[in-house]
C-alpha cells in the first residue's frame, strides 16, 4: 500500500511508499492527517498508526511545467489505453503488438512532440500511417488530442483508496475526481 502526500497547503502531491512515509513523519517532516484503520507499524521503542495520508510541514514549491510533460505512461491514460485510429483497447491487442506514440504531424514534418499533436496508436496503425498525414492516408483519430489537466497527468495512473480521493476532491473539486475516475 502506498500513502497519499500532501504539501504544507494540502495539495496532493504524490503517491508515497508507506516506509517513506513514516521516515518524514519521525523525522518531523510529516504529520498524519489519516491513518489506516487503527492498524499500527511497530518498531522496538516506537508504535504508530500505518499513515494512509500524510501533510509535509513545510510548503514545496513544484513548478508546473514538469507536470505537463509528454510521457506514453500519461499519454495513454489520456487516450484511455486505446488506439486512436482503430478503436481496439490494449487488452485486445495480439501479443506482437503494443500501444506506441504517434505523431499526427510527423517529426519529419515539421511536427512536435506537444500534447495536441500526439495521440495513442496501436503498432499496426503507427507503422501503416507512417510518415504520412492523417488525412493523406485516411486515418482520423477517435478523439482530437488536447492537453490534459495537470491533475489528470498526475493521478490517471494512480490507484486512491476512498480516504486518498476525499483529498483529491477537497483540493481539486469533485468534477476533477470524476473524471480521474472515468479515466
Amino acid at each position: 500500500m502506498r500513502c497519499l502526500a500532501l504539501n504544507a497547503s494540502f495539495e496532493p502531491l504524490t503517491m508515497v511508499p508507506v516506509r517513506r512515509a513514516l521516515r518524514l513523519v519521525i523525522d518531523g517532516k510529516a504529520e498524519i492527517v489519516e491513518a489506516d484503520n487503527g492498524r499500527l507499524v511497530r518498531s522496538e521503542r516506537l508504535a504508530l498508526p500505518r499513515p494512509a495520508v500524510i501533510r509535509l510541514r513545510k510548503f514545496i514549491h513544484v513548478p508546473r511545467r514538469f507536470r505537463r510533460q509528454v510521457t506514453n505512461t500519461f499519454l495513454f491514460a489520456r487516450d484511455s489505453y486505446q488506439c486512436q485510429f482503430c478503436g481496439r483497447p490494449q487488452a485486445s491487442l495480439r501479443s506482437r503488438e503494443c500501444l506506441t506514440r504517434d505523431h499526427l504531424v510527423p517529426y519529419s514534418r515539421g511536427g512536435t512532440d506537444a500534447w495536441t499533436n500526439v495521440v495513442t496508436a496501436c503498432s499496426t496503425c503507427n507503422a501503416r500511417k507512417g510518415r504520412h498525414l492523417p488525412q493523406e492516408v485516411g486515418m482520423h483519430p477517435l478523439h482530437s488530442p488536447v492537453e490534459p489537466h495537470f491533475v489528470h497527468l498526475a493521478w490517471a495512473v494512480r490507484r486512491l483508496t476512498p480516504t486518498q480521493a476525499k483529498y483529491i476532491r477537497l483540493f481539486y473539486g469533485a468534477e476533477v475526481l470524476r473524471e480521474l475516475k472515468a479515466l
